[in-house]
């Protein structure tokens, strides 16, 4: 027993580090850590559930590999492309070897990753504070991160604990909250305030199409409708800060990925709406070439021309684009329209789970169904599992382990009762 314990100690330690590891922003260290996760924990079997999930994400890499031929792209950007195409499987792999037994405690693992991550994104924050006076939010996210969805699921899975089975104090369970909580909203993200919303909601098991889901979906909606408008009739400026600079993002939000006309002129208009002018430039350029690289894309290497140098997060100035803000465009540029389509494929195979009798597995479930909800909007607007921050495809992977787990014990514990 003893052994076992340890092992799976070491499993989990080793899921912290390949979920800390993104936070670096450095995807060679995260692509070589995953890799040697999984060399390291390989296994003798996968579900066909996995290799369906991982199958889609090789025919966008299939469809890219075959469109390069027909396009003359630089090298390396061929090779870049390859690792970030692959990373979703990357992902899915290492959470899902990752787990080796129903005792691994998965929840609890998410949980308390979650806070060490926090309390290091607070150290930061603190220390930007009160050493380096930095008060300015654009400049305190710079510094400590823009978002953190693995936070956000460490904090849901906390207020649902009860349903999940794991065992908290009453004081245990408040500071977990608090430190996630505050970590969270600190990041001042758009995008992780939706997916807090869009995952208790799915919790709750209001995504069920009841009576009661839609008194609470009319309600949030009214809710969400008034509170917006009255966001945007306030004089806000894009340079305010705290609290101004976070209604600034909700107020420009609905509008920035979805405009159809960008003034690239207009150094406001141009700012303020980026992710609407990849959008308009990528969907220009892939016709411009024709109905073949509409269809299949323009291949391995394939780069959006931005029309200018742009300043870049890691401090570099650029011109062509090879990854976009928005997944789905960054797949129509590499795979076209066939690539799209089997990355929506995935993620509506992501939100139809297989019903079961089992109640951790119907909360599994839930988790995957949110999960595959909020991935249509972080693929529009943050790359979704292709983006090198993220680690989501190990959470996914991880939990569907272990639904595989406590669904296979169920069954031979009914079958032996027989």
């Amino acid at each position: 027993m003893g052994s076992k314990i340890s092992k799976n100690l070491l499993y989990q330690i080793l899921f912290g580090i390949c979920v800390g590891i993104t936070y670096f922003n450095n995807y060679e260290l995260t692509f070589a850590v995953w890799i040697f996760t999984i060399m390291l924990t390989i296994r003798n079997t996968y579900s066909f559930t996995l290799l369906k999930y991982i199958s889609s994400f090789i025919a966008i890499l299939v469809i890219a590999f075959a469109s390069s031929f027909f396009y003359e792209h630089n090298t390396y950007d061929a090779i870049r492309d390859v690792t970030y195409l692959i990373k979703p499987i990357i992902g899915f792999l290492v959470g899902y070897q990752l787990c080796r037994s129903h005792d691994i405690k998965p929840f609890e693992t998410i949980i308390y990753t979650g806070v060490a991550i926090a309390l290091v994104h607070l150290t930061i924050i603190f220390h930007s504070v009160l050493v380096y006076k930095i008060i300015n939010i654009h400049a305190l996210r710079h510094r400590a991160g823009y978002f953190s969805d693995f936070e956000v699921y460490a904090l849901i899975l906390a207020l649902f604990h009860k349903q999940l089975n794991v065992v908290l104090s009453r004081q245990r369970f408040w500071l977990i909250v608090l430190i996630l909580a505050f970590s969270s909203f600190l990041y001042l993200s758009r995008t992780n305030f939706i997916q807090f919303g869009i995952l208790f909601i799915g919790l709750k098991g209001y995504f069920k199409l009841t009576k009661k889901a839609i008194i609470v979906f009319s309600t949030f909606l009214a809710f969400t409708l008034v509170g917006y408008t009255v966001i945007y009739n306030m004089n806000l400026s894009r340079n305010g800060k705290g609290l101004e600079a976070l209604l600034f993002k909700i107020r420009n939000a609905p509008i920035e990925p979805f405009k159809t006309k960008v003034d690239k002129d207009d150094w406001q208009d141009f700012n303020d709406n980026y992710r609407s002018f990849e959008n308009i430039n990528t969907v220009r350029q892939v016709s411009n070439e024709g109905t073949s690289a509409i269809i299949f894309g323009k291949g391995l290497g394939a780069t959006m021309d931005i029309g200018r140098l742009m300043p870049t997060n890691e401090g570099t100035f650029v011109r062509q684009q090879p990854i976009l803000h928005n997944g789905f465009m960054t797949v129509f540029l590499k795979a076209g329209i066939v690539g799209v389509f089997f990355l929506i494929l995935f993620t509506y195979d992501l939100c139809r789970q297989k019903k079961s009798e089992i109640e951790i597995v119907k909360q599994v479930n839930l988790i995957l169904l949110s999960t595959g909800i909020f991935l249509f909007m972080a693929n529009w607007v943050l790359l979704g599992l292709f983006l090198k921050l993220d680690n989501k495809a190990i959470i996914i992977g991880f939990l569907l382990c272990y639904k595989e787990i406590i669904t296979r014990k169920a069954n031979t514990t009914d079958a032996l009762d027989k």
